[in-house]
């Protein structure tokens, strides 16, 4: 105490102020926190793409971003109609040029007359635009088959994070061994583990196996859960499907195992669905929490909590920059969801932009737009002609794609003719070669 007194005496007889925040003082939650995908390694690598830009000679002539899901930063060129549309909704005075097509000035007009002001430079209410709402639950509703969707469970957010967090908050409670426990998978987004540091709950890892294709054992969670009991309250499961940073797709069948397992050690479910439009695997299928909840019936379908949370961000629209995503409470204590509207509204709303966005990614072109041909082709872009176009635009090399010659299923081939002289060839070969090396590193 005595140094203490003496180092702040000293301050003052210099002249010197001591700072009210310091490390030692701060949030002792906030320094828990961790997110790998933006850490130190992140940090270092944009020191070295300064250097690069400085002229530093390094091993390597740039920095391949692959710690984050971030496909346009990694050279994925934006859906022309999505950004036809945005650029309408910014700029109001492009609905007279020519340079747009009919159906994207009228859905323009559409979601303009849905915001004060018919600006998106205005604030919306905190569930989000009401008009975007209903495309959302009508989108829900496609994509399970016709089970209903109330627009009123769903909330817009800044991202699909923002929605997590918030339902996260409403579930923390208690202190010492009534602190809430949260039940995630390992690997995990570290959103989750972030989130839960700095909220102050209990990080409840379960084990997905490695062995099995990461997937999810329902004797796993109960091993998890039984531990759990001893030192806190668990109140949550998550579970990531598609998995992030996995790849798995869970199967209908785990998931009803997931949900009956729920439903029985009385857990709110916490459904990341993020990347529910990246499926490719032979034999994989997206089912959804809430579907298939739905289609258990009694007691499951009227009785087990539930949150699913989708983005803008991944799948084939890849547009993080814009923060558009929501969440759909099902079965939510009616009390509760107003507290959570109320957490909400702190806020005031989520980005604007990102809600235009989130509207033409779930209501996109139909057969019968003007733009349907060219959203499907950049869609439905298939992997060889993308590495085709993309070794086009980098190196100059003009190939075609195998998939105009015949292919087996599965497999992606270039057809090449070699014809010039002995060095162009050689030269040919190398930047071939190390497109080839850097695509693969990007795409794997």
């Amino acid at each position: 105490m005595a140094s203490s007194t003496g180092d702040r005496s000293q301050a003052v007889r210099h002249g010197l102020r001591a700072k009210v925040l310091t490390l030692d003082g701060m949030n002792p939650r906030v320094r828990r926190v961790e997110y790998a995908v933006r850490g130190p390694i992140v940090q270092r690598a944009l020191e070295l793409e300064q250097e690069l830009r400085q002229g530093v000679k390094k091993p390597f002539t740039e920095v391949i971003r692959a710690n984050i899901g971030d496909a346009q930063a990694m050279g994925q060129r934006p859906i022309t109609f999505l950004r036809q549309v945005l650029a309408l909704c910014v700029n109001p005075d492009l609905l007279s040029s020519p340079n747009f097509p009919d159906d994207a000035k009228k859905r323009a007009e559409r979601i303009l007359q849905a915001c004060g002001g018919h600006s998106l430079g205005a604030y919306s209410v905190s569930s989000g635009i009401q008009l975007i709402r209903e495309d959302v639950a009508r989108y829900i509703e496609r994509r399970d088959g016709g089970i209903p969707a109330d627009p009123n469970n769903v909330f817009l957010s800044t991202g699909a994070s923002d929605a997590i967090v918030t339902v996260l908050k409403l579930l923390v409670a208690g202190e010492g061994h009534t602190r809430t426990g949260v039940l995630i998978p390992i690997p995990q987004y570290p959103l989750y583990s972030a989130t839960l540091a700095e909220l102050g709950a209990v990080q409840v890892d379960y084990y997905l196996d490695e062995e099995r294709a990461w997937a999810l054992d329902v004797a796993e969670l109960h091993r998890a859960l039984g531990q759990a009991r001893d030192h806190c309250r668990p109140r949550a499961l998550c579970v990531i499907n598609p998995g992030n940073p996995t790849g798995q797709v869970q199967t209908r069948e785990c998931i009803e195992a997931v949900i009956r397992f729920a439903f029985e050690e009385r857990l709110f479910l916490l459904a990341d669905e993020v990347y529910q439009d990246n499926v490719y695997a032979a034999g994989s299928q997206f089912h959804s929490f809430k579907k298939v909840l739905m289609e258990m019936g009694p007691p499951y379908a009227g009785q087990q909590e539930l949150a699913s949370f989708h983005s803008t961000s991944k799948g084939y629209m890849g547009e993080c920059g814009f923060r558009g995503g929501y969440v759909e409470v099902v079965n939510m204590d009616a009390a509760v969801q107003q507290q959570m509207l109320k957490l909400m509204s702190v806020r005031l709303c989520p980005p604007v932009p990102g809600q235009a966005l989130l509207d033409l990614v779930v209501s996109p072109p139909a057969p019968t737009d003007p733009s349907f041909a060219q959203f499907q082709a950049e869609l439905g872009l298939a992997p060889d002609m993308f590495f085709c176009l993309r070794l086009l635009e980098e190196t100059g090399i003009c190939v075609v794609p195998g998939s105009g010659f015949g292919q087996r299923e599965g497999t992606y081939h270039f057809r090449m003719t070699i014809l010039p002289p002995l060095e162009k060839l050689r030269l040919l070969l190398e930047k071939l070669s190390r497109f080839h090396a850097k695509f693969t590193l990007e795409y794997s």
